[in-house]
């Protein structure tokens, strides 16, 4: 019976070599299923002012990617084809899970031109802030201008209302999509909005920010340059990414 006895003890020793291994680092069981979030800036801006939101959704517990990419000097589909698989890649190297974007103003156009010709594996949901998604009325009517021609290059002269913007051509979402906008607008665009009709931002109304097929839609009263920095902004996107649509908005007067 000593065989026996050695043999189970044996046994038993090699078991608990394998169960008391070296524990798996917290990042490599969490890393699959962390969600990734590429934010995507608008018109002559750069990552910098979408920071305050890739900070917030870091703090919630995502993966951000906040990605600049050259929209005063690039085409529209130009700067989509360089950015957004990038952007992906990034996600995909820290082993992320879901791919959702957060989108301020022009960014808003580059996601759905990239994706009216590609797939993104894994994409998640899609907040688009203060887009012109039927294109922006102040485009529209500056587009002719020298220096604002100068100023913001050829994606800027995509941006129109009309038949030759590229808003004109790019069809409903077919993916989670919750939309925000502002309809107040900063001092020095107080010229544009009165040559914008009803509710607007001081770049885009309220109406051209809708897309069809959206799940939902929210408007707050800020204008187009800071609307990704306020709070209750953030709060708002973070309850799209994690429930599919917005709450009622709490603001405390400014």
């Amino acid at each position: 019976m000593a065989w026996y006895r050695i043999r189970h003890f044996w046994l038993f020793i090699c078991l608990a070599a394998v169960s008391t291994g070296p524990p798996i680092p917290a990042e490599a069981q969490s890393a699959p299923s962390r969600a990734c979030v590429v934010l995507l800036h608008g018109l002559a801006r750069t990552s910098r002012s979408m920071a305050k939101m890739a900070d917030a959704l870091e703090q919630a517990g995502y993966y951000s990617v906040n990605m600049s990419y050259p929209s005063r000097t690039a085409t529209i589909e130009q700067s989509a084809m360089q950015v957004i698989p990038e952007a992906i890649r990034q996600c995909d190297a820290a082993q992320c899970g879901p791919v959702h974007f957060v989108t301020h103003s022009m960014g808003a156009i580059l996601l759905r031109q990239f994706l009216s010709n590609e797939k993104i594996d894994r994409l998640g949901r899609v907040v688009m802030i203060s887009p012109p998604n039927q294109g922006s009325e102040a485009a529209e009517a500056l587009k002719t201008r020298w220096y604002y021609r100068k100023f913001n290059g050829p994606a800027g002269q995509q941006l129109g209302t009309g038949p030759d913007g590229i808003a004109a051509r790019l069809g409903a979402v077919d993916y989670p999509t919750g939309v925000i906008t502002g309809n107040m607008h900063s001092f020095f665009d107080g010229w544009l909005a009165r040559i914008i009709p009803g509710e607007d931002d001081g770049k885009v109304s309220v109406e051209r920010a809708k897309v069809a097929g959206m799940r939902d839609f929210l408007v707050l009263p800020y204008s187009h340059p800071f609307i990704m920095a306020r709070e209750e902004t953030i709060s708002q996107t973070q309850h799209f990414l994690v429930h599919g649509h917005f709450r009622t908005p709490s603001i405390e007067p400014e």
